[in-house]
C-alpha cells in the first residue's frame, strides 16, 4: 500500500519568520575579508533602522570603512566592513556578542540597553536612571560652558555627566545632575523651575548689541527632566544633533562677536579638508541622490544618517567607502511623504544641515585631558581656571568613572585662536596638585570646522577609487526597485 503526503516546499516554514519575525538577523563574518570584518544585516524594513544599526557599532568605536544599503520594498538589507578602534578585526567574543543582541533586538529595548554592559566605553545605565536629565541650546560665546557650570554648582546641583557642543555660534549640552546633598534626581516642579529659569538667564546673556538679527532670534531654551524609560546614554549623541539643528547652527552667522575669521591656509591643506555636498534627482524612480564628500573620520557615517533621519528623509539605497583619508557618502532618499526633493531651497537646507553635521563634532584646537577625585563643584572650577587664562570649551565630555572625574574638553582662546602651549603649562601648574593632566593636538580628528560647501545640480568630483552607488543604481536601476511606487 502506497502512502501519499503532501509537499511542503522546506522555505514554506521560514516564511511566517521572514514575514513576522525575528525584526533582524545578523551575520558576523571575519573570514571573508583579510582585513576588517564584515558585519551583514538582514531585517524587517522600518523607518529609522539604518540608525539604530549605524548607532550600535558607532557606540562601540567601530570603524565603518564601506557599508551598502539597500531596503527597496518592505526589506531591509545592510552590509558594513568594519575594524574595532585599534585597527583591527572584532575578535572580542563579548563584543561580537553584543552586536548580535544590540542589533538583533532593535524592537526590544530591555535586551538592549541590557547589551550595554559590553561597550568598550563602558557606562552604567543604572547611574544614569538616578539622575535628572538637563538640555540646553543657544547662542554660544567664549565662557558659557564655564558658566554654566558655575550656575549648576550655585543651584546645588552636582554634575554626574555632561556634554556638549559649539558650532556656528551655537551650542547645545545635555547634562546629568542629581541632588548635591543626597545625590538622588531633582524632581521637585520648583526647584526644577527655578533651575531652568537661572540656566535660562545665563543663556539669554549671550546677546549682544552687536549681534545681527538672525543670531538673537536663535533659540535659548533649556529643558530638565527625570531620566526615563527609552532615554539612555546612546541618545546622547544624536540628542546633541537635534539640539543643534534647532538651534540653527547651520546658519553661518554674518557676524560673531570677538571671533575673527578663520585663518587662511595653503591651497594644498585647504583641499584635503574640504567637504563638498550636492544633491541631484533621479526622475526614472523619484530618488533625491545626496552626495557627499570629506576628510574621512570616525562616527561620520552615524552623523550624516542622523542628520537625514532627523530632517524626516527615508534612505532607501545607499553606499560609503573610504580611500586615502577621504569619504564618500550616496544616499537616496525620499521625504516621508513619498517625493523627492522638489525646490532648490530644500536642497540648498539639507546640504547646508549634512555640512553642520559633518563638522560640528570636529573641534580644531587643544585636547584636555582631565581626571580628579571627584567631588561637588570640581567641574565649575575646573573650568574658571581654564576661562580665567583665556581658554575657551568649544566641545566638552565630562563623565563620572567611581570615585574619579574624567574629563575632556577641546580649547581655544577667547578670539577664536589656536591655544599658546605657555598657557597650558600655566594652567597645568595651577591645577596639578589635584589633576592628573594630558594634552593632544590632534584637533579632534584634524578635520577644520570651516569647511568649503559646493551648491551644485550635479555630483561632486570624486577621488580615484571611490566607489560609487550611483552610477551601478543609475545604470541598473530596475534591478534595485522594479516594481517601487511613489508613497502617497
Amino acid at each position: 500500500m502506497m502512502v501519499c503526503w503532501p509537499y511542503f516546499d522546506p522555505e514554506f516554514d521560514n516564511l511566517p519568520e521572514r514575514i513576522y519575525g525575528p525584526p533582524c538577523r545578523v551575520c558576523i563574518d571575519n573570514d571573508s575579508m583579510e582585513e576588517c570584518t564584515v558585519i551583514k544585516v538582514d531585517s524587517v524594513n522600518k523607518q529609522g533602522i539604518l540608525l539604530e544599526v549605524v548607532q550600535v557599532l558607532t557606540n562601540i568605536n567601530l570603524t565603518i570603512l564601506k557599508s551598502y544599503i539597500s531596503s527597496d520594498a518592505g526589506w531591509f538589507m545592510d552590509v558594513f566592513h568594519v575594524k574595532d578602534e585599534h585597527g583591527d578585526k572584532i575578535r572580542d567574543q563579548n563584543v561580537i556578542n553584543y552586536i548580535q543582541q544590540a542589533i538583533g533586538t532593535v524592537r526590544e529595548i530591555e535586551n538592549t540597553v541590557k547589551a550595554m554592559a559590553y561597550r568598550n566605553d563602558v557606562f552604567n545605565s543604572d547611574q544614569l536612571s538616578e539622575h535628572t536629565a538637563i538640555e540646553m541650546k543657544g547662542t554660544d560665546r567664549p565662557g558659557l560652558f564655564s558658566e554654566i557650570s558655575a550656575a549648576l554648582a550655585d543651584l546645588h546641583c552636582n554634575i554626574v555627566e555632561a556634554h556638549a557642543w559649539s558650532h556656528n555660534a551655537r551650542l547645545a549640552c545635555v547634562a546629568y545632575i542629581s541632588d548635591q546633598s543626597t545625590d538622588t534626581p531633582i524632581d521637585d516642579p520648583h526647584r526644577l523651575a527655578t533651575i531652568e529659569g537661572h540656566l535660562t538667564t545665563v543663556l539669554r546673556a549671550t546677546t549682544t548689541p552687536t549681534q545681527s538679527e538672525s543670531e538673537i532670534a536663535s533659540p535659548q531654551e533649556v529643558k530638565t527632566a527625570e531620566f526615563g524609560e527609552g532615554t539612555n546614554m546612546t541618545d546622547v549623541e544624536r540628542r546633541l544633533h537635534q539640539l543643534m539643528l534647532s538651534a540653527g547652527d547651520f546658519h553661518r552667522p554674518e557676524f560673531v562677536a570677538m571671533t575673527p575669521p578663520p585663518s587662511p591656509r595653503s591651497d594644498g591643506d585647504e583641499e584635503g579638508r574640504k567637504t563638498v555636498v550636492s544633491i541631484e534627482n533621479c526622475h526614472e524612480k523619484w530618488y533625491s541622490i545626496v552626495s557627499i564628500e570629506c576628510k574621512d573620520r570616525p562616527r561620520l557615517m552615524f552623523d550624516t544618517v542622523c542628520t537625514l533621519t532627523d530632517m524626516q528623509y527615508v534612505i532607501f539605497h545607499a553606499s560609503i567607502s573610504s580611500r586615502d583619508g577621504r569619504s564618500l557618502q550616496e544616499y537616496f532618499i525620499r521625504h516621508v511623504d513619498g517625493y523627492a526633493l522638489s525646490s532648490e531651497s530644500e536642497k540648498e537646507k539639507v546640504i547646508k544641515c549634512l555640512e553642520a553635521a559633518i563638522e560640528r563634532r570636529v573641534c580644531e584646537g587643544v585636547r584636555l585631558e582631565l581626571s580628579a577625585e571627584n567631588r561637588v563643584g570640581l567641574l565649575s572650577d575646573i573650568t574658571r581656571v581654564l576661562r580665567e587664562n583665556g581658554l575657551s570649551v568649544v566641545r566638552a565630555d565630562v563623565k563620572t568613572q567611581g570615585e574619579k572625574a574624567v574629563n575632556a574638553f577641546y580649547l581655544k582662546d577667547i578670539l577664536g585662536n589656536e591655544v599658546d602651549t605657555n598657557v597650558v603649562e600655566l594652567v597645568k601648574k595651577e591645577m596639578d596638585d589635584v589633576i592628573d593632566f594630558e594634552v593632544k593636538n590632534d584637533g579632534g580628528g584634524g578635520s577644520s570646522s570651516q569647511q568649503g560647501r559646493c551648491l551644485s545640480s550635479s555630483p561632486p568630483q570624486r577621488s580615484p577609487g571611490l566607489f560609487s552607488l550611483g552610477d551601478v543604481l543609475k545604470s541598473q536601476i530596475q534591478r534595485f526597485s522594479h516594481n517601487f511606487i511613489p508613497t502617497n
